[in-house]
């Protein structure tokens, strides 16, 4: 990827007590507070409606927070307009001009910045060298991919040189193995320049691939906040362990805790893990799909529903006394039969115990 000398002018962004009510009793969002450290990328994920996109448009003053304080580096920015914000926005929709070509879409923001037509140009060309379009400059959007277009919307945020850049579900509109490559790109470009990036999505996956730290939003308030592998291994609920990632929830009890491993039984199979400071009783086991072990002497007992080969592994369905589970094993060649009776086991890591029986 190609090198240019844009300055980053990177700063934090604090929440505190931040409310976001529209009309009389819609709670957007709901008394949240965050940090996001400069130059990390942080992102927001939740199902539609938990008030992501909501937080995202209160930092760049394109909505007002009803109560709290909003904070870009050490100004108070809580009641400015999005014109004075040093922020940036890559929308989902890219918003680019049909009729202008890709180097007047990417300069557009720099003549109203007060650039010299000169210098706009010359940075927009660096710009969209940074983006690997070099040599794009008069073509127009039409003329170009959506992976193309989605780096245009990115070259145009960069070069304004924000304190904040936003991404609104950026990728969304891109097939899969484009969603990949841009993902890949956007990450390269904000760890190179050391940006302040606040991205927003509701793919799991997408989150985990780009982010220096999740936060996990629920019903308009943050439902836990951590690294990918923080929220992946050691979900605080339910709600969390299902979201990140894909987790079968099976019940469990609590027999006995020593210092801080608990020993749990699943119908008559026994497993120590950290009791992550739950007591004897009934709780619920969090386990990903990679983490249970078909086929062992002692576990609990099993039958296979479903069988599906998907290439690299074998997903299994499979039926319990307490329900149905998913399972994926890396055995190809020896795959298990529908209506077999298995025993199974749980992975020395992986499992985690969370509140709930």
């Amino acid at each position: 990827m190609a090198q240019m000398q844009i300055s980053s002018k990177a700063a934090p962004v604090s929440f505190r007590s931040v409310s976001k009510v529209f009309g009389k009793d819609v709670v957007a969002v709901d008394n949240i507070d965050l940090d996001v450290e400069s130059g990390k990328l942080v992102t927001l994920l939740g199902p539609s409606g938990c008030g992501k996109t909501t937080t995202l448009r209160m930092i760049a003053g394109l909505e007002m927070a009803t109560t709290g304080q909003i904070l870009i580096g050490d100004k108070d920015v809580t009641i400015l307009p999005a014109t004075d914000r040093d922020v940036s926005m890559v929308f989902q929709s890219y918003a680019l001009f049909p009729h202008l070509s890709v180097l007047e879409n990417v300069s557009y923001g720099l003549g109203f910045s007060g650039f010299p037509k000169a210098e706009a140009r010359d940075r927009a060309r660096a710009g969209l060298d940074l983006v690997g379009l070099q040599g794009y400059d008069d073509r127009l959007p039409s003329e170009l991919s959506g992976g193309q277009q989605q780096r245009v919307a990115v070259a145009r945020a960069l070069v304004l040189e924000p304190q904040v850049l936003l991404f609104d579900e950026p990728l969304s509109n891109l097939d899969a193995k484009l969603r990949r490559q841009v993902r890949e790109d956007i990450r390269a470009i904000q760890q190179d320049l050391g940006l302040t990036v606040v991205y927003v999505t509701h793919d799991q996956e997408e989150a985990l691939a780009v982010s220096d730290e999740i936060v996990v939003m629920r019903n308009a308030a943050v439902a836990q906040t951590g690294s990918p592998r923080e929220l992946y291994d050691a979900p605080v609920d339910r709600f969390v362990a299902d979201f990140i990632g894909e987790a079968n929830i099976v019940p469990c009890d609590i027999v006995s805790v020593d210092g801080d491993l608990a020993e749990i039984v699943i119908d008559s199979y026994r497993y120590r893990l950290p009791s992550r400071g739950l007591t004897v009783g009934p709780a619920s086991l969090a386990v990903r799909p990679s983490r249970l072990i078909i086929g062992v002497e002692d576990g609990f007992a099993a039958t296979i529903a479903k069988a599906t080969y998907v290439g690299i592994h074998m997903e299994y369905t499979l039926e319990t006394a307490f329900g149905s589970i998913f399972a994926v094993q890396e055995d190809v060649d020896n795959p298990l039969q529908i209506g077999q009776s298995v025993a199974v086991g749980l992975a020395s890591t992986g499992p985690v115990l969370i509140p709930g029986g």
